[in-house]
């Protein structure tokens, strides 16, 4: 069962990447993200941490973004949730 951040998160990357209907539904943690998928350019990232913080009520500070970060769809995720935890 997948947790509400872990939902939102699939929502989030599918609505600012403009992914295809249930695309995001099919990733795991070890899913790439930055450098696997086109949609996800050097551009898209600004707009995604900035939904994240929106839709997810997270204060996402720039020292905190690195390329590890962004590299699979856990990483991602595990920060959201500590994130979410720390709020």
């Amino acid at each position: 069962m997948r947790s509400q951040t872990d939902m939102q998160l699939r929502r989030i990357l599918t609505d600012v990447l403009g992914l295809k209907p249930g695309q995001a539904d099919d990733f795991e943690a070890d899913t790439g993200l930055f450098g696997h998928l086109p949609e996800l350019d050097s551009m898209a990232v600004a707009g995604l941490l900035t939904e994240m913080e929106d839709r997810l009520d997270i204060v996402i500070e720039d020292d905190e973004v690195d390329g590890e970060l962004l590299e699979s769809f856990g990483n991602l995720l595990a920060f959201a949730e500590a994130k979410r935890k720390a709020a």
